[in-house]
């Protein structure tokens, strides 16, 4: 007797190999269900597994023997491989012991639960991948916050626009943003960056005058930016607004139109002038000075790229103490920011210094004020804005500057 076993999808399939290769004579055993094991379980369906059974003899000779007898009566198993073969309809007439009726039961209960987790499994990764999709899709801003970006970007705009530096306008927007709540309006928020320009800014300082001590203020700084004329206004103001005792020097003898500008001056206000020409020359007149209350120095207006030059006024500088003197860097607002960042660069290696900013009124853009003092931190000072002497000088106005910078508001 051969016997052997045949899997397949369904009992049909298994019964139809076992006969393709046993033949019409085999006969069924028995009928199991498999189902997969292993974390595929989940997705594979459970297979149809039976055992056939043929006699040798009968297998090689029932041919012959049928032919000779013609009275083969089919058996149970012959008639159900026969109806397999012929089609599932005569199959599922087929009448299975008790033990194959369960097991087939058992599979249909096992498929009925794998197709409903396979379904849970779906859904739930359909889930996933719309939540996904929704974390990734930009977000719907409400109105309120569209307005408050819109309002936002008007003021960085503005800034911009007044040449502040990009790296300063971010910063300042920075510090404001954790005051930007839901309700705010474009005025609070106009506001916030007023306030924190102002602070940047911070107070502007100009002369401080020591009772009974003489006070030397030199002015620094390149060619062309008005310092023998800001001398001449800050010596008028001393002298006939606060009654103090005013005398002036200078060194800039490379240009003999602004020595005769500065006696010019001298004369009119009726203050002593000198011209020095050597470190010795300075130490002289501190001492011939020291009766005075302040004495005011123009250096010579030379250029920032030369650093001989720069030595000279570095060495005129170390002839005075640091309790008895202050010294103000002269800058025109007109002067490109690159060109400022160069100039405070090379005149903060020699000494520390006030700003003061002229020609304001030749400019409609004031961002360089606000660019440098947050470059360099310097403290900020006096402002001209004309070429008037005595007057159109002033201390440098934060709130003013604020304003331009954001567009004039009231």
């Amino acid at each position: 007797m051969i016997i052997k076993k045949y899997q397949a999808n369904t009992e049909t399939e298994a019964i139809l190999l076992a006969k393709n290769e046993l033949g019409k004579d085999a006969i069924v055993m028995n009928i199991k269900t498999i189902s997969p094991k292993g974390v595929y379980r989940l997705f594979r369906k459970p297979t149809v597994e039976i055992t056939a059974a043929v006699d040798d003899t009968g297998a090689l000779a029932g041919g012959k023997k049928e032919a000779e007898e013609g009275k083969s009566k089919p058996s149970f198993f012959t008639n159900t491989l026969s109806a397999a073969y012929d089609g599932e309809d005569r199959a599922s007439a087929f009448v299975r012991p008790k033990e194959i009726n369960q097991s087939n039961e058992d599979a249909s209960a096992i498929e009925k639960k794998l197709n409903s987790l396979q379904e849970l499994l779906e859904k739930q990764l359909q889930e996933r991948q719309e939540a996904k999709k929704a974390e990734e899709a930009p977000k719907q801003k409400d109105p309120e916050e569209q307005k408050r970006e819109a309002c936002m970007k008007l003021v960085y705009d503005q800034l911009l626009r007044n040449e502040v530096d990009e790296k300063y306008v971010e910063q300042l927007i920075s510090e404001i943003e954790g005051k930007v709540t839901r309700d705010i309006t474009i005025d609070n928020i106009l506001s916030h960056v007023y306030q924190k320009i102002i602070l940047k800014l911070g107070q502007p300082k100009i002369i401080n005058i020591i009772e009974n001590k003489c006070k030397f203020i030199f002015f620094i700084g390149p060619t062309g930016v008005g310092k023998t004329t800001t001398i001449a206004k800050i010596a008028s103001d001393l002298k006939l607004n606060k009654k103090l005792k005013v005398a002036m020097l200078t060194s800039d003898t490379y240009r003999i139109a602004a020595v005769e500008q500065l006696r010019t001056y001298a004369n009119i206000l009726g203050i002593p002038m000198k011209v020095i020409y050597t470190e010795e020359e300075m130490l002289q007149a501190k001492e011939e000075l020291s009766d005075y209350d302040v004495v005011l120095v123009d250096t010579a207006g030379r250029s920032h790229k030369n650093r001989e030059q720069r030595d000279d006024v570095e060495r005129l500088l170390g002839t005075i103490e640091e309790e008895q003197k202050e010294i103000y860097l002269v800058l025109s607002a007109t002067t490109k920011y690159k060109d400022l960042i160069r100039i405070t660069e090379n005149y903060s290696e020699i000494t520390n210094y006030r700003i003061i900013f002229t020609k304001l009124d030749e400019t409609i853009s004031v961002g360089n004020i606000l660019n440098i003092k947050m470059y360099t931190n310097a403290e900020l000072s006096y402002a001209t804005y004309g070429q008037n002497v005595p007057d159109d000088i002033g201390k440098l106005d934060t709130q003013e500057t604020a304003k331009k910078l954001l567009g004039g508001f009231d």
